[in-house]
């Protein structure tokens, strides 16, 4: 597929790159642009080789937000018959492999929403974080209200919605939005450290993890135990467990074969 929008590369031949690419608008998300990140996610989880896949954009902006101009001509039965950003914003909620978010400059609105489907955030020094959709008349229409107070908790959640302010890559961090935050010139090196070390790992146990933490994110708490609990033993019907078991017994490198 040739895209417009985003820039798409592969590292090492392992991790899978996508950058936004909408510099003169800040990298603000549109319908095109999102079904092409869409396609992109969905090409690289189906590409055996591929293992990890990053998100960024630009130094200035991992994007700025939805794109307000394309969104202040629609009325209520355009958003709501035409499901405008839900219908192809949930892709990345489909994609089996970890999706890291490199976020450097500006993550605002749709930028930080986007940022947050993302299953860890990665973050730049110069981050700047923040759902300002008030300020517009609106509300966060992505996910924000939903996964800010579950990163967050429920007052840092209120305080960003409904006063607009941004949060710091440092105060980002310390809130638990970030999983890190590196100088501006180690972004990429540091987020594409951690995506080929997920990579050295048995695909069938990053898929397990991964699931099981978003059960933990999204559900209860005796739920995400007994899942827990039954992707554990099932881990045990594969040939990647006795290798990475009989490996650490003698003292050697594992090396696992997705099976």
């Amino acid at each position: 597929m040739a895209y417009e929008m985003i820039e798409v590369r592969t590292e090492a031949g392992k991790v899978g790159v996508i950058t936004l690419n909408r510099p003169k608008q800040l990298n603000a998300l549109n319908n095109q642009l999102m079904d092409e990140l869409g396609a992109a996610l969905k090409s690289f989880d189906a590409d055996d080789a591929i293992g990890c896949m990053v998100i960024t954009g630009s130094e200035k902006a991992f994007a700025a937000g939805a794109d307000i101009a394309a969104m202040a001509k629609y009325g209520f039965a355009d958003v709501y018959g035409g499901d405008y950003i839900t219908r192809n914003w949930e892709t990345i909620r489909s994609i089996r492999k970890p999706v890291i978010a490199a976020v450097s400059g500006f993550a605002l609105g749709g930028g930080c929403e986007l940022a947050m489907m993302c299953d860890f955030i990665i973050a730049a020094d110069n981050a700047k974080f923040g759902q300002p959709e008030i300020k517009l008349g609106i509300i966060p229409g992505a996910g924000g209200t939903q996964r800010l107070p579950r990163a967050l908790g429920k007052a840092k959640a209120m305080d960003m919605v409904l006063t607009g302010r941004m949060m710091d890559a440092a105060e980002a961090e310390r809130s638990g939005l970030v999983s890190r935050v590196v100088a501006l010139d180690k972004l990429m090196e540091e987020v594409l450290g951690a995506a080929l070390q997920i990579c050295e790992y048995s695909r069938l146990a990053v898929y397990a993890a991964k699931e099981s933490v978003n059960r933990s994110y999204e559900g209860g708490l005796a739920d995400g135990v007994m899942f827990e609990r039954r992707m554990f033993h099932a881990l045990f019907a594969t040939e990647d467990q006795k290798e990475g078991m009989d490996a650490f017994v003698n003292k050697r490198k594992a090396q696992f074969r997705n099976r």
